[in-house]
């Protein structure tokens, strides 16, 4: 059998980052052939997935990256077991790294797709990096979901990184920081749809219905009737999280259409991303 040397050790240790212990096993029964040592700690990846395969992934950290002039931007979601793994070193440099390759790649249908990738200056893909990661930390990590969106775009991601936000608007707004502003309006509103019209059309007609049978009641004049209708469904639709029509949470006297108006655009759409939720 051939002799497991402390220099060997540790010479795999600081290619692998693995505990001591189980870079000299491998070595051991490896032979003392480095390279089957590494090939048999990565063989470890799959171990460590299938035994922690049904383990809860209630933490993780939502990652942003976007072009200077808001022209594209991209969200990634990771999530992992633990705050600790979610908020370190690893995970943050691992996580921004795919959103840049999301952002300035050749683009990717789903999480695998860009996990096949390689980032600018790393010399393994994001799934070679992933495998050693998980080899490391012993903890379930999902990269969950991805996003690549065209702009004009804003990003937002909240100081706990567990909330993410990319807003879309029609056109560029005078300034750019209405697009942050709205982003952070809706990380912290939640709205539903952007639009009236993406609300459930029969829940939409029976408030209608109800105002007017109500209002009739009254006997106002039915152009009366009709502009007291109108000025209730506004409010119908902020409650019922229609982004638009919400109250705007940096300046609420106006609505979060009307801020965008002043800016010279409108709401197209968004993605709200929350660690864990759907």
């Amino acid at each position: 059998m051939a002799e497991i040397t402390a220099a060997a050790v540790k010479a795999l240790r600081e290619k692998t980052d693995l505990p001591m212990m189980e870079c000299k096993k491998a070595l051991t029964e490896a032979g003392g052939d480095e390279a089957k040592a590494m090939q048999i700690l990565r063989e470890m990846f799959k171990k460590v997935q299938e035994k922690r395969a049904d383990n809860v992934t209630a933490e993780g950290r939502i990652f942003i990256a976007a072009k200077p002039d808001g022209s594209e931007a991209a969200m990634v979601e990771i999530q992992c077991e633990s705050s600790p793994v979610a908020t370190g070193e690893v995970m943050q440099k691992f996580g921004q790294a795919m959103a840049e390759q999301l952002l300035a790649g050749p683009g990717a249908a789903d999480a695998a797709a860009l996990m096949a990738q390689t980032g600018v200056g790393a010399s393994q893909t994001f799934q070679a990096q992933y495998e050693e990661i998980v080899n490391k930390i012993r903890e379930k990590i999902v990269v969950n979901r991805i996003v690549r969106l065209t702009g004009p775009v804003g990003g937002y991601v909240h100081h706990d990184f567990k909330t993410g936000v990319l807003f879309v608007a029609s056109v560029p707004p005078k300034s750019s920081d209405i697009l942050k502003d709205v982003a952070m309006h809706i990380a912290g509103m939640s709205p539903s749809v952007t639009k009236p019209e993406q609300l459930n059309p029969s829940v939409v007609k029976a408030e209608r219905d109800r105002l007017i049978a109500e209002a009739r009641a009254s006997n106002k004049p039915e152009n009366i009737i009709e502009k007291m209708v109108d000025g209730r469904m506004k409010v119908f639709y902020a409650d019922q999280g229609v982004l638009q029509m919400q109250p705007f949470a940096k300046d609420d006297s106006k609505t979060v259409s009307q801020a965008l108006a002043e800016a010279g655009t409108e709401a197209v759409q968004f993605y709200r991303w929350k660690v864990g939720a759907g």
